[in-house]
């Protein structure tokens, strides 16, 4: 069977209704439009929250320096880990469970799935919670070598409890693909989380940065109860017996969630390690703003698609077809809205990191590059990510979360000792060459998956547009280099816009530009006044 999504002709033999290709075209723009719509209302509040966290990371490093921002990303990735043991995988596994309960129309399933999926929550919360606070000299010593910041590790053991309730509330929320509440919950945590940690850092300066977690992760638990509470599901009393048997399919999947994720903070957690010991605290400070800023943008696209199209993928992971139509819609639109933003931080990486941190982190700007464009191949494979996630595979799923793992910290551990914190950003992006040829051939024996003439073909642009602009910042003065990237970058933007336009059948676009588009083979067609291609 020919795989979903492969753009061979097809012959149609004579007298079959050609209606059915008008319709399929139909369904296509469709699929973009969902894409797209809920794409634009989680990036809405995606940006409103790029906003504010830009603001508080420019407070942040105008309040601390590079050494104090070192310290509190090194507290962020303790949190990061011990929340990800917490979980134990049963946010992932529980948007899974909550979408495929869903599907059924039973809501009394629906509701019973909920109950269980909140028991469980509050009962990893609190054993994370104590497991951290009982092992904070054991954590400070091996991650500064020395106790001395175990009494504030001892603290964040509230930010691992509330952090893991606020995981269970979004899982029960996103599984019911609620994106407004989604949105809106998001921009209500980093409104009042921003404002609280600035605060906290402007009074306490050092001593406020574990309070600051603590108080953000303690803002997002109170308001994903508020919108949990809005879900309409039918009162029910599950047994302790029912629930065991439906927190065990929890566990199950989240096994391989909890280990995939484990193993991906476990890799952060040990890369800042590495950095600490083998050049100080200032350079893993330079390396955390560098890191921040390089998911900024691809974070906020994948984190707007994400949203609905993991529960949508998990819904329909047994028609592997339509699952392998939904990943290369997905992964167009990844590329198309992620490429200008990539190639954009890539051309102004020195005049960002001065802007939104200071002249102090000047040194960031070359790890920021490499760590752009290792995102920038994380946007290309991460669509075909989800069907090994969706498929309920756990020990592949695991399996690729390890090797990733095994060769991003080997790699760290080899290109830091050569080329300082530059080469943990280089390590990041040999990482994800690595992640895309172990993947692709993963996914293909799963579900038959390939992609698509137009996806290659846009990789390809994409991998070479990104190639050329961090060429010439090696190559070339300055200024040339800027030109270069604005030129290419130019470019990229009005591909997206132009292609967008024609997935989401926006409307007929005018007649000079559809002109330009056919003879740039940006389309092969033009778009109908129906929607059409």
């Amino acid at each position: 069977m020919k795989a979903a999504g492969t753009e061979s002709p097809l012959v149609r033999p004579a007298g079959i209704d050609a209606g059915a290709e008008a319709h399929r075209a139909s369904e296509s723009v469709g699929a973009y439009r969902q894409i797209l719509k809920s794409s634009a209302l989680i990036g809405a509040s995606s940006l409103f929250n790029i906003f504010f966290g830009i603001i508080r990371t420019k407070a942040m490093a105008l309040l601390l320096g590079p050494s104090s921002f070192g310290l509190m990303g090194a507290y962020g990735s303790i949190v990061d880990l011990s929340r990800t043991l917490a979980q134990m995988g049963v946010n992932a596994s529980g948007v899974r469970q909550i979408a495929q309960s869903a599907a059924t129309g039973d809501d009394t399933r629906t509701a019973a799935t909920s109950q269980t999926l909140k028991r469980v929550a509050f009962a990893t919360a609190s054993l994370g919670a104590l497991a951290l606070l009982a092992s904070s000299k054991y954590v400070a010593q091996f991650t500064f070598g020395s106790t001395s910041q175990w009494g504030d590790i001892a603290l964040l053991s509230l930010a691992v409890f509330f952090g893991v309730l606020a995981g269970g509330q979004t899982a029960l929320i996103q599984g019911m693909r609620r994106i407004a509440d989604l949105s809106q919950l998001a921009m209500i945590g980093t409104f009042l989380g921003t404002i609280a940690s600035i605060a906290l850092v402007y009074f306490l300066r050092e001593n406020g940065l574990a309070l600051s977690l603590i108080v953000g992760a303690a803002i997002s638990a109170l308001a994903g109860w508020w919108y949990s509470r809005r879900i309409a599901l039918p009162r029910v009393t599950a047994s302790f017996g029912g629930s065991a048997n439906e927190a065990a399919e929890f566990f199950k999947l989240g096994a391989a969630f909890m280990a995939g994720d484990l193993l991906t903070q476990g890799a952060a957690y040990i890369v800042r390690i590495i950095i600490l010991r083998d050049s100080g605290l200032a350079a893993a400070g330079l390396y955390q703003a560098a890191w921040t800023l390089g998911g900024l943008y691809v974070g906020f696209v994948l984190q707007a698609m994400a949203t609905d199209f993991y529960p949508r993928l998990a819904a329909t992971i047994q028609d592997k077809d339509e699952a392998n139509l939904l990943v290369n819609q997905q992964a167009s639109v990844s590329m198309l809205l992620a490429g200008p933003g990539v190639v954009g931080t890539l051309t102004f990486a020195p005049i960002v990191v001065h802007l939104l941190y200071s002249a102090r982190f000047d040194g960031a700007s070359e790890i920021l590059r490499w760590v752009c464009f290792g995102m920038a191949l994380k946007a290309i494979t991460w669509p075909m990510g989800f069907i090994v996630a969706a498929s309920g595979r756990q020990m592949i799923l695991l399996a690729a979360e390890l090797a990733w793992t095994v060769v991003n910290v080997l790699l760290t551990w080899v290109c830091v000792a050569r080329m300082g914190p530059v080469g943990a950003g280089f390590a990041f992006f040999a990482s994800y060459i690595f992640h895309a040829v172990m993947l692709y051939p993963l996914v293909r024996h799963l579900t038959g998956f390939r992609w698509t003439t137009s996806n290659l073909q846009l990789g390809m642009v994409y991998v070479v547009s990104c190639s050329v602009v961090i060429a010439a910042s090696y190559a070339l003065a300055p200024g040339l280099a800027t030109v270069i990237g604005i030129v290419v970058c130019s470019l990229l933007t009005l591909q997206g816009a132009l292609r967008l336009a024609q997935m989401s059948a926006a409307g007929p676009l005018p007649s000079p530009v559809l002109k330009l588009m056919k003879y740039t083979r940006w389309i092969r067609h033009p778009i109908r006044g129906d929607g059409v291609v």
